[in-house]
């Protein structure tokens, strides 16, 4: 059985800010902020329709400037930050707010193809975000937004040159509750940083140039901290869902490396499947051996990582568990490469509904909503 083409949706402007909707667990959404000098920016809602692979735009206008980073609320699917370029006293600076979506019509039917080709229906145009609140601080430069993970919708990070600070929100305000700032005397730079999700949402990891540094939010001290974790700067990291100690990052050495954070001396395991910047790494939500990740070199690489996954057996069942010992792991190896885009490509992302479907998206404003192939998706249920 042929697996089903890429569905390619293209943008006017150029991109690099995508996440999928974390509050629709029914529905394969997600959210892209685009980025453009000379034009009011926009937010496209991707409504991708599986059986009939369409996709259902709705386009909301952002005229707050252009967006370098968006997140959605795990708790409220209407609910979206951004992270977003102002000029302030003839300086750029970094903006984050609060918005919500307008209330969506669903009842729109296909329209005609896009410029990529892509069958696609118009949907909503033209309506402005209503936003609920900024975070205002003293840190200047907001990169990326947080939610916390575990359901707590209230609790928000914000990330900084310098500071990760915590947030109370609510409809109409944020308010500053707790920060944890960077020592060094040579200012060393956070770059992102992304929720561990066990732990009830209580740690946090961030990249800092080429290291990374483990916070407990309970403490707002350093958990652990992995010194030269690459050899350039690590552009992602991201926390194996099912195993609660171990991570994945990526980094400008075109390496991906897995780590375990009780042993930090050395990686589990040392990926080169990019020959150039890997700006994005991805753990699958339920089936952890599956990792996306995507790089400068304009491809996005699907692995199959069974050996560090939480089942490096296969499922088993009860009474096939006496033959674990006996059972050889099956071996570690890329499932498929995907070649649609031709520029770089800054970030991957997961369906939270599908586990099988995900999207990437190139600087030229390219989206590109891809499939695990049949024949490993077999493979992991059987």
């Amino acid at each position: 059985m042929d697996d089903d083409a890429a569905v390619i949706y293209g943008l006017e402007f150029q991109a690099r800010s995508l996440c999928p909707q974390y509050g629709e667990n029914d529905s394969i959404r997600f959210l892209v902020g685009t980025q453009s000098l000379r034009s009011d920016n926009q937010v496209h809602l991707i409504d991708f329709d599986d059986e009939s692979n369409l996709v259902n735009k709705h386009i909301f206008m952002h005229s707050a400037g252009e967006i370098w980073h968006i997140n959605s609320s795990p708790s409220d699917k209407s609910v979206l930050s951004t992270c977003y370029s102002q000029i302030k006293e003839n300086k750029s600076e970094l903006i984050a707010s609060l918005w919500r979506i307008p209330p969506l019509d669903d009842t729109e039917p296909p329209g005609s193809p896009n410029e990529l080709g892509s069958p696609i229906s118009t949907g909503h145009q033209n309506i402005s975000l209503r936003k609920l609140c900024d975070f205002k601080g003293d840190h200047k430069n907001i990169k990326n937004v947080l939610w916390n993970p575990s359901g707590d919708s209230n609790a928000v990070l914000t990330v900084t040159d310098q500071f990760i600070d915590v947030w109370a929100v609510d409809e109409g305000s944020a308010q500053l509750i707790d920060t944890m700032g960077l020592d060094g005397k040579s200012q060393p730079k956070f770059l992102n940083a992304r929720f561990n999700p066990h732990h009830a949402g209580k740690q946090v990891a961030a990249a800092v140039e080429n290291t990374i540094r483990g916070w407990d939010l309970r403490s707002s001290r350093q958990a652990y901290v992995i010194e030269n974790a690459h050899s350039q700067t690590v552009r992602d990291i991201d926390f194996n869902p099912n195993k609660q100690y171990c991570l994945v990052s990526c980094s400008d050495d075109c390496k991906t490396k897995f780590w375990d954070v009780r042993n930090i001396e050395a990686p589990l395991m040392v990926r080169n499947d990019h020959s150039h910047w890997v700006w994005s790494v991805r753990y699958n939500h339920f089936h952890d051996e599956l990792l996306l990740s995507s790089s400068s070199d304009s491809r996005v690489v699907l692995l199959s990582i069974p050996s560090l996954s939480s089942e490096p057996y296969g499922h088993l069942d009860e009474e096939d568990e006496n033959e674990e010992r006996s059972r050889v792991p099956e071996s570690d190896r890329i499932i498929a490469t995907f070649e649609e885009h031709e520029d770089s490509v800054y970030i991957v992302e997961w369906s939270t509904a599908d586990p099988w479907i995900f999207a990437s998206l190139s600087y030229d404003g390219r989206i590109v909503i891809n499939r695990v192939p049949r024949s490993e998706k077999y493979k992991i249920l059987l």
